[in-house]
């Protein structure tokens, strides 16, 4: 008789693998994109509408008249976009879906930069606006090195060792973390249809990406649970906890104030860089040092 984790095991695979392949198609990708472009064009037509006048009433009320809230909007589609990606990753290796979130807080500073524009006036100038220009410079450059670092980040993550072999175990790990992203994609999904009903109702929308990166950080903690049960290594739970560790930091980096969030997010990319230097030089089966310590 089958054991039950095994057949949760095969559920979650069976759930996971053809919405995984269906998001990651070339046609779906296409679709994505030109979606998000008749979106940025509709929302600048909309918010004209609203300046000239034309659209009264309650929908009236909840529509910027900044036309500069239309580049927000685009971002804020290809940051949710970018987080389903990323939910998508979690089966992956830790520190694949590490690399991906730095890849989000990137975006986010950069879509952070552009929301700073919606306080300029039309025609846009400088003048009286000196801190907005500060932020820009801030999260823009800062969102600039992150993408230096992980650039970095890239090329030691590509020497990691794997250090579970191919088998039933791996099958069984990796089934436990698609069910963890399948129960983050859940969440999503109804955190974003709570906020899209406040919107709807004249209500004040919570922020809905500080909060789901909040959720995350216990998905975290979970995944590192879940390797140490299939990888109980003293460097393989050190290494997965430190890359928890940076992860919780991207989450502070996004909700500190201006200038602290740029320093925050680039010294959390510093970090995970200098932990996956010292395991590739000090701990990895390829190391020089672990062939001297056998």
């Amino acid at each position: 008789m089958q054991h039950p984790m095994h057949k949760i095991y095969d559920l979650a695979t069976f759930a996971f693998d053809p919405l995984h392949h269906y998001w990651e198609k070339d046609s779906t990708q296409r679709a994505v994109a030109g979606f998000l472009v008749v979106v940025f064009i509709l929302a600048l037509g909309v918010i004209e509408m609203k300046r000239q006048g034309w659209i009264p009433g309650h929908f009236g009320e909840i529509i910027p008249t900044s036309h500069y809230m239309a580049i927000n909007l685009a971002f804020t589609l290809v940051l949710i976009l970018e987080v389903v990606s990323l939910i998508f990753t979690l089966p992956c290796s830790i520190s694949k879906a590490v690399g991906k979130q730095f890849e989000i807080l990137a975006l986010i500073l950069m879509r952070s930069a552009f929301k700073a524009l919606a306080d300029f006036p039309e025609p846009i100038t400088v003048t009286g606006h000196e801190q907005e220009l500060w932020i820009i410079i801030s999260d823009g450059g800062g969102a600039v090195v992150i993408f230096c670092l992980l650039g970095v980040y890239s090329l030691l993550r590509g020497n990691l060792d794997e250090t579970l072999k191919k088998g039933e175990p791996l099958f069984k790990f990796v089934a436990a973390k698609k069910l963890v992203a399948l129960v983050m994609l859940g969440i999503f999904v109804g955190m974003g249809i709570q906020n899209g009903l406040r919107v709807l109702n004249g209500e004040h929308p919570f922020h809905f990406f500080k909060n789901f990166y909040t959720v995350l950080i216990f998905s975290d903690i979970m995944l590192v649970l879940i390797a140490q049960r299939f990888l109980p290594e003293f460097r393989a739970i050190f290494r997965n906890s430190g890359f928890a560790l940076a992860t919780l930091l991207i989450r502070l980096a996004l909700t500190a104030p201006p200038f602290y969030n740029v320093a925050i997010g680039i010294g959390s990319a510093v970090f995970a860089c200098l932990l996956t230097l010292v395991y590739n030089i000090f701990y990895s089966s390829t190391s020089k040092f672990v062939q001297k310590r056998t």
